[in-house]
């Protein structure tokens, strides 16, 4: 019963001073939409980020050669295709895997030139990589002995701007050779295990690649996990295949699982430092919720006179100041909540991510703006519980 009481006298007082009390609102309403936004933001990143790792699977993981170990022999060996190709035979957990060589060098079509990136790929580097044909067919591994290629989604749109009508069948030179086009790849989002010039180069066989003046070395393997294979155990397998069977070479791995297990690390301390540079406002808006506590105890000096002197306690002066101050808080708290939540929603559509709404966020919104109200309205309530009931009384 007190407590609803002092509701009702809170909300009086707060309707009895309209101005100062929207004032207050606005620093409130700002402070708790920062720290949504702030929180919502982070945990969309967050989202989106793991989004692009598990668009490929977490049984994925990439091997490459570790140039800071083994040898100074080793070191000057390199990853050969069939010593990529023979992972799965020795390694239980490994079911598949996707070697690749990139590099960089000058395309010519019609006269035309520009600078690009090409891959040296086999045919396992569609599926592995979970990439989709727009057109024509991918590479094959019957094709290592023939100069085709696929046409990345960002290689397409360049062709067409130089007139291309029709891309299948196009042939252009890179390295002085003449390759055809005979598929073109939708555009894949970059991220996650992908090597990122899938979309701005060409795909060629790879052991083609390999006999190009400029053709690149084979830099990585991408490996698929065999389902209900552990990455701890198949990374010791890839390690002990290359030190016991290629010539003692030491390779680096790294597992779609280990990679998303430090970036939640990351996003959670990501996620803190968003909320507490929104706070800076929260704070702002608590010491003005503070400021209009503060007048209200001055003007109301004879009312809490009037109640000392008709046997009120100061706990009972404290709680009506105490309860005000948090009612101000969550009003402006709930509001807050929906701004936050609209400045994510609108974030995150302008940036094409996907909406997600935090709940978390949400609760820490009602008990940062109710801990707010406490704080801030502390001080206030205890001075007035401390006025003298006489001095009250004498006041104007």
């Amino acid at each position: 019963m007190i407590v609803k009481a002092n509701i009702k006298e809170a909300m009086r007082s707060l309707l009895a001073a309209k101005q100062r009390t929207l004032l207050a609102l606005i620093g409130i309403f700002v402070g708790i939409g920062s720290v949504i936004a702030m929180v919502s933001v982070g945990t969309i990143v967050q989202n989106e980020a793991l989004r692009q790792f598990r668009e490929m699977g977490t049984d994925i993981l990439t091997i490459g050669k570790e140039f800071g170990g083994g040898s100074s022999q080793s070191r000057q060996d390199e990853i050969s295709l069939d010593d990529a190709l023979e992972i799965p035979n020795y390694c239980r957990q490994i079911s598949a895997v996707a070697p690749y060589a990139s590099s960089f060098g000058k395309y010519k079509y019609e006269g035309k030139k520009w600078d690009a990136p090409i891959l040296g790929v086999t045919e396992s580097f569609l599926d592995l990589n979970k990439l989709i044909l727009r057109e024509g067919r991918f590479i094959s591994d019957l094709d290592h002995r023939s100069y085709f290629c696929v046409a990345g989604d960002a290689m397409g749109k360049k062709l067409r701007s130089l007139g291309v009508k029709h891309i299948i069948g196009t042939q252009i030179f890179f390295s002085d050779k003449l390759f055809t086009i005979v598929g073109i790849i939708e555009n894949t989002p970059m991220g996650g295990m992908r090597p990122y010039e899938i979309n701005d180069s060409v795909m060629v066989p790879l052991p083609i690649s390999q006999r190009l003046s400029q053709g690149g070395k084979i830099q990585n393997i991408i490996g698929r996990i065999r389902p209900g294979g552990n990455h701890v155990v198949a990374t010791t397998e890839v390690k002990n295949y290359f030190k016991k069977m290629v010539r003692g070479m030491a390779v680096r791995i790294r597992s779609a699982e280990e990679i998303i297990a430090q970036m939640q690390k990351q996003m959670r301390l990501f996620t803190i430092l968003l909320g507490a540079i929104g706070s800076i406002s929260l704070i702002v808006g608590g010491v003005g919720v503070m400021n209009v506590m503060l007048v209200s105890v001055a003007e109301r000096k004879k009312e809490i006179g009037i109640r000392r002197a008709l046997g009120a306690q100061r706990s009972d002066i404290q709680l009506q100041f105490i309860v005000e101050s948090i009612l101000l808080c969550m009003v402006g708290g709930l509001l807050g909540i929906g701004l936050g939540i609209g400045a994510s929603y609108g974030i995150s559509i302008f940036s094409k991510w996907s909406f997600s709404l935090s709940y978390d966020a949400i609760l820490l919104g009602v008990i940062v703006s109710a801990a707010v109200g406490i704080f801030f309205g502390f001080y206030p309530a205890r001075q007035a519980s401390r006025l003298n009931p006489i001095d009250a009384l004498r006041s104007e």
